[in-house]
């Protein structure tokens, strides 16, 4: 019997560029929540926000929906990243 092993990576290149500064305090700031659009996501964003804005002094708080699930984050959603000073991304199975 033949077993044959199968290699399931991505063979596209990795992503370049620096890691953004870690932030020192998060009072003051604007973090943003990328949602996949799955119910378990809504309710835990909107808790974990809550939490950052009363114990951490986080100043606004933004949350996106991606229009697919399966998919890497709209357009749009990608070029408001630059206003943020955070993101939260996650999945709501």
């Amino acid at each position: 019997m033949t077993l044959r092993v199968l290699d399931p990576t991505n063979e596209a290149k990795p992503a370049t560029g620096e890691a953004a500064q870690r932030l020192l305090s998060l009072r003051g700031t604007t973090i943003g929540f990328i949602s996949n659009g799955k119910e378990g996501t809504k309710e835990y964003f909107g808790h974990l926000g809550r939490i950052l804005q009363e114990e951490h002094g986080v100043a606004r708080i933004v949350m996106r929906t991606k229009s697919n699930y399966s998919a890497p984050a709209d357009k749009h959603i990608v070029d408001e990243i630059r206003q943020w000073h955070a993101a939260v991304t996650g999945i709501g199975d």
